[in-house]
């Protein structure tokens, strides 16, 4: 059997100390433990790899050969560790963010600023969907990730950071901008709107609010991956959409959209951060971040 790693660097020790008491003391151990684990190195190799002596201990031709066999692989240990403890500090200083839209567009800018006021950190925000934003958090890509709407987080740890409520914003020219009645689920079932993808939280939002009235939502108009985008359609004239109020609020009141009035449905959402574990979440940027956002 190969032995492991501190055991070879312990033989390597008495060789370049002299004795086993003061290898172990190298390696942070009495002499008496020191003794221990060589003696089940040998074992596991089966040969006596030290000569234990009252002025000290020499290695055996066995042990000269198998330190010297184990020098390549103790060096490539030294620098393995050594290049994890540079990742580990660095890390400490870096903070990955995937967060959907809305939370990326109107509310990390300012939750961000904060954070660099209070540390040195590195932060890499990306934007993306809901369902990626969960899928990234647990492969390990994403420190953190904000979501919003329904969505699967199932063996992550989560906490509510804020709400919002969702608009139906159309062109002013529209017919739907004329109303002053709310539109049904019914009727928003048998229109096409100007949606985003599959996987966002808005969409998932009005699927689940029309579903609840036993709706479904029709086949989109046309998809885009961004509320800019969103917007910018059904500015052109694409049919109405779907958008948080908070990135709906300019065009609003520039008179640009108009909000359009809906009835029997619940469009109201929580916008949560996600990360992995359970509990408290890991000490530094993330527990920083999450602090200034209310979490």
């Amino acid at each position: 059997m190969l032995p492991d790693i501190p055991s070879l660097r312990l033989l390597a020790d008495v060789a370049r100390f002299g004795s086993i008491g003061a290898a172990g003391r190298a390696a942070g151990m009495s002499q008496q433990s020191a003794s221990e684990r060589l003696r089940t190195m040998e074992t596991q190799v089966g040969l006596v790899l030290v000569q234990r002596a009252h002025r000290g201990s020499a290695l055996t031709q066995a042990g000269k050969l198998l330190v010297e066999w184990s020098a390549d692989l103790l060096e490539r240990a030294d620098e393995i560790e050594n290049a994890l403890q540079t990742l580990r500090r660095g890390r400490s200083d870096e903070l990955h963010v995937h967060a959907s839209m809305t939370t990326a567009e109107h509310l990390l800018p300012r939750w961000l600023v904060r954070l660099r006021q209070q540390r040195r950190v590195a932060v890499s925000l990306r934007a993306a969907n809901s369902e990626d934003v969960v899928t990234a958090v647990r492969q390990g890509e994403a420190d953190l990730g904000f979501v919003e709407g329904p969505v699967d987080t199932a063996g992550l740890a989560t906490a509510k950071v804020g709400v919002d409520d969702l608009v139906l914003v159309a062109a002013p020219d529209d017919r739907w901008a004329r109303r002053r009645a709310g539109i049904s689920p019914r009727e928003l079932a048998t229109r096409p709107l100007t949606c985003r993808e599959l996987g966002s939280g808005t969409r998932a939002v009005v699927e689940s609010a029309l579903a609840a009235r036993g709706e479904r939502l029709a086949d989109p108009e046309v998809e885009f991956a961004t509320n800019a985008a969103i917007l910018a359609a059904v500015r052109a004239g694409g049919s109405p959409a779907f958008v948080s109020s908070r990135a709906s609020q300019a065009d609003v009141d520039l008179g640009t959209l108009v909000a359009v009035p809906v009835a029997e449905l619940d469009l109201s959402r929580e916008f949560r951060a996600v990360w992995v574990g359970g509990g408290r979440p890991p000490a530094g940027p993330v527990r920083d971040l999450l602090a200034i956002a209310g979490a």
